[in-house]
């Protein structure tokens, strides 16, 4: 599958749609958070999950009375400064966490290009951390180089396989989300093939 194709298809879904598949992939991200937080004690991993299991719930019970200014208050100071830590982790961290941001400020304003950005930051996170790998190992990092790797691969794979579940999930029911957050994390990895 070609990336256009992808984003093409996930420009096709309807607005619900948009914001469960941007949170199914935030379920990929945020573990990466997790494991930044823990190495450098910065941040507070259970506070980005709790704002994430509000998003879906406000996915859910529209109507309900959450309050995602406040959420979106909490998270701001949790986003690390990439200044501030020598370490490559940072960059997943602060993608996990500016992702999470997009889906509340999209649920917030009903702004579905916030739900298309989740997915290309997730795409982006993955391509930075092939980079990444690929420069420690003295190789050549170039456009095509990250595109044919076999995690960049996988990440298109897998966001293919999500969009292929929200297309056929029909309404947008606890049960079909609670189907979609276990397909997000079935492989037990996050988006740069971290161990959950």
């Amino acid at each position: 599958m070609t990336k256009a194709n992808n984003f093409q298809r996930i420009r096709e879904l309807n607005y619900l749609q948009k914001a469960v598949l941007a949170s199914a992939l935030i379920e990929r991200m945020l573990p990466n958070y997790g494991l930044f937080s823990e190495a450098t004690g910065f941040g507070d991993a259970a506070l980005l999950r709790s704002a994430l299991n509000v998003c879906w719930e406000k996915i859910l019970l529209p109507k309900s009375k959450i309050d995602l200014e406040k959420q979106v208050e909490k998270i701001e100071p949790n986003v690390p400064e990439l200044a501030d830590f020598d370490m490559f982790g940072t960059y997943p961290a602060i993608d996990a966490a500016t992702s999470l941001l997009s889906l509340m400020h999209g649920l917030m304003g009903q702004d579905e290009q916030e739900f298309i950005s989740v997915s290309k930051i997730s795409q982006a996170t993955v391509a930075r951390f092939i980079e990444y790998q690929m420069t420690v190992e003295g190789e050549v990092a170039d456009n095509k180089a990250v595109r044919e790797h076999p995690l960049m691969q996988y990440e298109i794979e897998v966001l293919s396989e999500l969009i292929d579940f929200v297309e056929n999930m029909g309404r947008v029911t606890s049960e079909n989300v609670k189907a979609l957050k276990k397909q997000a994390i079935a492989d037990g990895q996050t988006n740069i093939g971290l161990a959950l």
